[in-house]
């Protein structure tokens, strides 16, 4: 990756025009942080909780945003039974628009289970239960932006 200045004196060398790409496509999904790798190169670029976009970071292991979580959010994150998201992404409740969800409030799920699926990156990745037992909260709604480590489901 090279700068707008094409000076290679041993300093970082940072593409802004993938910098542009990577806010514009934050604005497009709503996410509000999106990371991407190439050739050991990490960088990530996030917005603040208040909408606005925070200067791109470059960085060898970003830390995760912390969730903009309800107080019913937050202490339902302390229960020992709250399933967190592997990932940034878009949470999504059923396989489809129109189909029945995954589950509901006062299901009874086995270990493997699926509570939802998380879209990440055009991929569709099934959360499954990591555990049986009754599903006591659903923590995002359907088609909602998820942060990593935001708990999505309490099962007890």
């Amino acid at each position: 990756m090279t700068d707008d200045t094409g000076d290679d004196n041993g300093a970082m060398q940072v593409d802004t025009d993938l910098i542009r790409q990577l806010a514009e496509l934050l604005d497009d999904t709503k996410l509000s942080e999106i990371e991407v790798e190439d050739n050991g190169r990490r960088v990530r670029v996030a917005r603040t909780l208040g909408g606005a976009v925070a200067a791109p970071v470059a960085a060898p292991a970003p830390a995760p945003l912390a969730p903009a979580s309800a107080p019913a959010a937050e202490t339902a994150a302390d229960h020992p039974g709250a399933i967190k998201s592997p990932m940034v992404g878009t949470a999504y409740l059923a396989a489809e628009p129109g189909a029945d969800p995954f589950i509901k409030v006062g299901d009874s799920v086995s270990e493997g289970d699926t509570l939802l699926i998380i879209e990440a990156m055009k991929v569709m990745n099934q959360i499954p239960a990591p555990k049986s037992g009754k599903v006591t909260a659903i923590l995002v709604e359907n088609g909602e932006p998820v942060e990593f480590d935001q708990p999505l489901v309490a099962v007890e």
